[in-house]
């Protein structure tokens, strides 16, 4: 093989492991969120770098499959959750 053509290999190496690095490796905290809106109820999961953000992304995540709209979905974002439950706290 050409020099050239090795070189693009190990860049496109090296980009798809910092790709998964960092994907996988900031997500620190990780919840399952349900929550239920207008007589719906909805349970997500989500992890991420932070305890607050794992907490929001769930509770979008569920607020997503039971609301429609955004004035029901910004509603639904600002409902206490049912329950959480941390399923990872590194």
């Amino acid at each position: 093989m050409n020099k050239t053509v090795l070189l693009a290999i190990a860049f496109v190496a090296l980009v798809l492991i910092v790709l998964v690095y960092t994907t996988m490796g900031n997500a620190r905290y990780r919840c399952e969120v349900c929550i239920s809106f207008q007589n719906r109820t909805a349970c997500r999961t989500a992890a991420a770098a932070t305890e607050a953000q794992a907490l929001r992304t769930a509770s979008e995540n569920a607020c997503a499959q039971i609301a429609s709209g955004v004035t029901d979905s910004i509603a639904c974002e600002n409902t206490t959750p049912q329950s959480v439950k941390w399923l990872a706290k590194k």
